[in-house]
């Protein structure tokens, strides 16, 4: 696991071209979980949280050292199953678009609170929908064989050679 991230945050840290295996993302995923959790019960424990919610000193630094490869190594993984990795946008947009309709909301009533309308609900579902969509393309095998992103990674075993998993 140690293995892998270390190779999507060091080794690719903005590298967008390509493909990321399933063993890939999910590694990756699961250790920047692991950190996120280490980390905010650090900047609870010792007092480092600001703003209203859960928020921490140092979950924050992290969070933004750790954006570019997440995104890169998400997209890597999208191109592994023959999709563009422009498809982030959608999710990214639709969560901007709702955000911006509940600011809005909040706004038009006063900032007391949000309406819960039509308004809210569509944009929410749009995300839901999106990210359960997202979710089963990171699940799914990737294509075999070379595709229009790059060879296959598990093709060669090049990949698994290199952190010496084999």
């Amino acid at each position: 696991m140690i293995d892998w991230y270390k190779k999507v945050v060091f080794e690719n840290y903005a590298n967008f071209n390509g493909r990321a295996r399933r063993s890939e993302y999910w590694w990756f995923t699961l250790a920047h979980v692991i950190i996120v959790t280490i980390l905010t019960l650090l900047d609870n424990g010792l007092g480092l949280t600001f703003g209203s919610g859960n928020s921490g000193i140092l979950k924050t630094i992290y969070s933004l050292l750790i954006f570019i490869p997440s995104m890169a190594v998400a997209v890597r993984r999208l191109h592994d199953v023959g999709k563009s990795g422009w498809l982030l946008l959608i999710l990214y947009g639709t969560a901007i678009v709702f955000g911006a309709v509940m600011f809005a909301s909040a706004f038009a009533t006063g900032m007391g609170g949000i309406d819960y309308g039509a308004a809210f609900i569509i944009p929410l579902l749009g995300i839901f929908a999106i990210g359960i969509w997202m979710l089963i393309l990171f699940f799914t095998e990737g294509d075999r064989g070379p595709n229009k992103y790059g060879p296959d990674p598990k093709g060669v075993g090049e990949e698994i050679n290199e952190i010496g998993m084999e």
